[in-house]
């Protein structure tokens, strides 16, 4: 089995397929099982595997590759030395890991692995191009050319640090909980809070998105908009412009890049045609 470990500022998804080679025409395959856990920077390696353990249980023994990103260059080192304690093939995303993603911006060094992943993904499972809205620590918003290109985006602030923000430095406020509240005009400071966060990120999002989209022009063709990350189930349903909510994007994109690195002899598909650059 494939573990995809995908670790993030606020946590870390892991993700386990059944086949880690997988095949050409197998376009979206099924997860077995997935979890998700808060992610500490100061973790070790030693932690990072009992904690590991203890969420693949049975699992943990049927593993015969991993793919692997971090976000948080402390975690990185450590899930590094994690990695090379297996004696399994093993991709860990960074420079010089080839992706098939060309990196249309001007430090193509800069671009966060996460980012390339569901950019690789997200050409693979639709093949146009694609706008990813991504609700993590930070709101990203990539695009993608229908070639595959990574073309850039916009970076905003994640719903819940945005919250966090709020609620320190605003005494007579409090952290709500993220649910859609009766109406837009909140009868309550609760009600009011919720209205701000949810219904006020969902109009940020369809503003960047329609803007994006403008720049894009006619020549860019079909445009599909998909949500992903954490708050992609609540925020999608609110969003006028996400039309596909894909929670596993990155997870997705963490398996084809260890099908074109730990088999180079697998066909990738259309949607890694392209001449690819290291992410």
């Amino acid at each position: 089995m494939l573990l995809c470990v995908d670790v993030g500022n606020t946590q870390i998804a892991l993700g386990l397929y059944a086949d880690e080679a997988g095949s050409a025409d197998e376009v979206d395959p099924p997860l077995v099982r997935d979890w998700r856990m808060r992610t500490d920077p100061r973790m070790t390696a030693d932690e990072l595997d009992v904690a590991f353990a203890g969420l693949l249980g049975p699992y943990a023994a049927q593993v015969t590759g991993i793919a692997a990103l971090s976000t948080v260059p402390t975690l990185l080192r450590e899930l590094r030395l994690l990695i090379d304690r297996r004696d399994v093939p093993a991709v860990v995303v960074g420079p010089g890991v080839r992706t098939g993603v060309p990196l249309l911006v001007d430090n193509p060094r800069e671009v966060g692995a996460d980012r390339v992943m569901n950019t690789l993904a997200a050409h693979r499972l639709y093949g146009t191009a694609c706008v990813v809205v991504d609700f993590g620590t930070s709101t990203n918003i990539d695009v993608v050319s229908a070639k595959g290109e990574f073309l850039g985006g916009a970076l905003a602030p994640g719903i819940e640090i945005s919250m966090e923000a709020l609620a320190t430095r605003a005494a007579a406020l409090r952290t709500v909980e993220l649910v859609r509240p009766r109406s837009v005009i909140g009868k309550n400071t609760v009600e009011c809070l919720q209205s701000g966060v949810l219904f006020g990120f969902a109009g940020q999002v369809d503003g960047l998105v329609r803007r994006i989209v403008a720049e894009l022009g006619p020549k860019a063709g079909a445009v599909t908009v998909l949500g992903t990350g954490g708050l992609a189930p609540l925020m999608s349903g609110e969003s006028e412009t996400i039309t596909e909510y894909v929670p596993d994007l990155t997870l997705l994109g963490l398996r084809l890049t260890y099908q074109r690195n730990a088999h180079p002899q697998a066909p990738s598909g259309d949607g890694a045609r392209a001449a690819g650059s290291a992410s």
